[in-house]
């Protein structure tokens, strides 16, 4: 295990003023929801509106059975969307993950089928995940985990994460997803991680090198003995470090060291233990924060088994 402190190793990013942090918070939140659709077009699973496929593809999407209109492309025959996608990443149009994610019109909706998680942000497609807090209370404050990507990982790779995030699976809820990541990340037994609490969930829409991200994530935050230490299980973190939330709040200001959509959620984390109390910034994070506890509220009471399968 390793501590980071102010009166140990240098911040990341160095140290920040109040303006300056609250900017730099507004900036990860500002980045966030930036999307051209412009250069999209709506893409249908039957009757249903699921995503925005790039105009760019459209020629290839209509080779492989794919309808295509001016400004619009469809699919009738959603059990095909599978084997276009794979015929398309054999294209090296995007990178294959071998990770099937349901697909939904609304993330709240019915599974109308399924696809590769690697085309999600080429098809605009929403993707589900979990972004777990990994806390520590010690008698000088509240301190967090801190997880570094490896270096081969294919998004972001050496950037600063969560102790546990993942996709949400084909045929998955979140709360089967933080037993399984939170074993396969960070050797996290079910005793614990069964003890994760909701505490929100937050929408985005934002242009990345990958494609379009319409990202829903499902956040906790998880409560952990200070004798228990996370540990490299599966090889997506290269290792874990444990930072006083001081820490973590110059670092989310001061910079990019995070994963793109860890920001937002350590965001939220800051304004909830009132590490942060900016009105400004609340109000800006409320804008696509919701379900329970909200920036503006304290987290509910409640555990993992409250919100068990079927209430995503």
């Amino acid at each position: 295990m390793s501590d980071k402190t102010d009166g140990g190793r240098q911040l990341e990013g160095g140290g920040v003023g109040n303006e300056q942090a609250e900017a730099g918070y507004l900036r990860h939140i500002t980045l966030c929801r930036v999307a051209d659709l412009s250069a999209r077009v709506p893409f249908h699973l039957g009757d249903e509106r699921v995503g925005w496929l790039e105009r760019r593809l459209l020629p290839v999407a209509r080779a492989l059975g794919i309808g295509v209109a001016a400004d619009v492309a469809w699919l009738d025959r959603t059990e095909r969307l599978p084997e276009i996608a794979q015929a398309m990443a054999e294209k090296s149009l995007f990178l294959w993950r071998g990770e099937a994610f349901d697909v939904r019109a609304a993330p709240d909706g019915p599974v109308l089928a399924t696809i590769d998680r690697g085309a999600l942000p080429q098809f605009g497609i929403i993707g589900q995940g979990v972004h777990v807090n990994g806390l520590v209370e010690r008698a000088e404050g509240l301190h967090v985990w801190v997880a570094r990507r490896g270096a081969d990982r294919p998004l972001d790779p050496g950037k600063l994460d969560h102790m546990v995030a993942g996709g949400i699976s084909a045929g998955m809820d979140a709360a089967g997803t933080i037993i399984k990541e939170s074993a396969e990340e960070a050797g996290v037994p079910e005793s614990l991680a069964a003890g994760a609490r909701r505490v929100g969930i937050i929408d985005y829409q934002m242009d990345r090198p990958e494609g379009l991200r319409r990202d829903r994530l499902h956040c906790f935050d998880l409560l952990l003995p200070e004798d228990f230490t996370p540990r490299p299980a599966d090889g997506e973190a290269a290792g874990f470090e444990l930072w006083p939330i001081e820490a973590v709040a110059e670092t989310v200001a001061a910079g990019d060291s995070f994963k793109f959509n860890v920001n937002l959620v350590l965001i939220d984390l800051l304004l909830r233990r009132g590490a942060v109390g900016s009105p400004g910034l609340r109000a800006a994070l409320d804008a696509f924060r919701h379900g329970p506890g909200r920036a503006t509220r304290p987290s509910p009471p409640g555990v993992m088994a409250a919100i068990g399968p079927g209430t995503e």
